[in-house]
């Protein structure tokens, strides 16, 4: 049996890591991970990822997030990053940025589950 997948099912693939390739070589240089855990890591964690987010959305641009999308990621960073995991990304666009955010985040030496992106239902 042979399996055939359609070209549009590598289309948000191709995005996100076209996406993702973009803001890590952008934040690598610009927010290097320290080799100890300061005593305020959780605050250094959420200023690198607030700088990546503000160069992302610089980068990429607001077209195509949704208004939730934003102002969901918004109360994240409004709670010092320390808020529960509800930004959901729907759109081709909003996955493709999360995907970076999510690439950004390990290169600047934090886990892949820091970034807040998560859908419920």
């Amino acid at each position: 049996m042979r399996l055939r997948l359609q070209e549009s099912a590598f289309r948000p693939a191709m995005l996100s890591l076209a996406a993702g390739t973009i803001l890590s070589g952008l934040v690598a240089g610009a927010l290097p991970a320290t080799a100890a855990e300061p005593d305020n890591w959780v605050e250094v964690k959420c200023e690198r990822y607030r700088k990546a987010w503000e160069q992302g959305l610089a980068r990429m641009g607001t077209e195509g997030l949704r208004a939730a999308f934003l102002e969901r990621h918004a109360a994240f960073l409004a709670s010092g990053c320390t808020a529960r995991a509800d930004v959901c990304a729907r759109s081709e666009r909003e996955i493709a940025l999360a995907n970076a955010m999510i690439v950004m985040a390990m290169n600047a030496g934090m886990a892949s589950t820091f970034p807040p992106f998560y859908c419920r239902d």
